[in-house]
C-alpha cells in the first residue's frame, strides 16, 4: 500500500483522508479521489492534501488501493466502469450492504477485497471499524490496513454472520448516545443550566464514563454501583431509568433494526 484513490468524498471519506494524513502513514502526493461534483472534490483537495481527478478511471489508474466511499446505490455502476482497472489491486469498501460475497459478483477474481464497517467518530480519530472476517487481501496487507485504520480508533474483526448486528451497535449507535446527550441536556436546561454548558457537561460525561470502562475493563454494572451510594441520589436515578424501561428501550432498538 503507497498509493490510496478514494472514491466518494463525503464525510467518511473526507475523516479518512484527514487521519491519514495526520498519521503519517500515507504521504502527501499519494492520495487521490474522484467525485461528481468537481467544484467541491477541488476544494476538499486543497483542504486535505489529496490529488482531485477527473474521472473514476484516472483515480483508479493513480493508486495500487482503492477505498469505495460512494453511496451503495452507485457501486454497481462505479465497478462496471473500473472492474478491469481494479485488476490485481486492493479494494476497500466502506458502503452498508456491499460484503465480500457481492463483491466476487462484480469484481476480477485478481481484486483482493474487503469490506469495512466505520462510524461516524471516526471524524475525531474515535472510530470504531469493522473488518468482515471474509476477505481476499494477502495477510501482510491486510496488517497493514487493520494498523492503519486503528489509528483513527478501535478496529474489530468479525464473522460475516455477524456484521450486520455490529453495524448496528457501532453504526447506528452514534445517533441513540446523541439523544441520550440531548435528553440529559435538556434535563439540565430545564432546571437552568445554559444549552452550550448543558451540552459540554453530559458530553464530557458520556466520553469519561466510557473511558473508564475501557480503560478499567470493569463490567459496566460494577462502575454503576461505585457511583450509587445506599439511599443516595444516584439509586433514585437508576430506579427511575428502569421503571420507565430504558434497557428494554435500548435492546427493542436494535431489534427494530435486525428485523428491517
Amino acid at each position: 500500500m503507497t498509493k490510496i484513490a478514494f472514491i466518494g468524498m463525503g464525510n467518511m471519506a473526507q475523516a479518512l483522508c484527514a487521519c491519514f494524513a495526520k498519521s503519517k502513514k500515507i504521504l502527501p502526493g499519494q492520495m487521490f479521489a474522484y467525485a461528481p461534483n468537481q467544484e467541491k472534490l477541488a476544494q476538499n483537495a486543497r483542504k486535505l492534501n489529496f490529488v482531485p481527478c477527473k474521472s473514476l478511471k484516472e483515480a483508479v489508474s493513480s493508486a495500487d488501493t482503492v477505498i469505495l466511499a460512494c453511496k451503495p446505490y452507485q457501486i454497481e455502476g462505479v465497478l462496471g466502469e473500473i472492474k478491469d482497472e481494479l485488476k490485481n489491486k486492493a479494494l476497500l469498501s466502506i458502503a452498508l450492504g456491499w460484503n465480500f460475497k457481492k463483491f466476487q459478483e462484480y469484481t476480477d477474481k485478481s481484486t483482493r477485497v474487503q469490506f469495512i464497517m466505520p462510524n461516524t467518530p471516526a471524524m475525531v480519530g474515535e472510530g470504531v471499524f469493522l473488518f468482515e472476517k471474509s476477505n481476499s487481501l494477502n495477510e501482510d496487507e491486510r496488517k497493514e490496513f487493520i494498523d492503519l485504520f486503528a489509528s483513527m480508533g478501535t478496529v474489530e474483526e468479525l464473522p460475516d454472520n455477524l456484521m450486520g448486528i455490529g453495524g448496528a451497535v457501532s453504526g447506528c449507535g452514534p445517533a441513540f448516545v446523541d439523544l441520550f446527550i440531548e435528553a440529559y441536556a435538556d434535563a439540565a436546561v430545564k432546571y437552568g443550566i445554559p444549552r452550550k454548558t448543558a451540552y459540554k457537561l453530559v458530553s464530557q460525561t458520556v466520553l469519561g464514563t466510557a473511558k473508564l470502562q475501557l480503560m478499567t475493563g470493569e463490567h459496566p454494572g460494577v462502575l454503576k454501583d461505585n457511583v450509587c451510594s445506599p439511599a443516595g441520589s444516584t439509586i433514585r436515578g437508576v430506579t427511575a431509568l428502569e421503571e420507565y424501561g430504558l434497557r428494554n428501550a435500548c435492546i427493542k432498538s436494535i431489534d427494530s433494526i435486525m428485523k428491517s
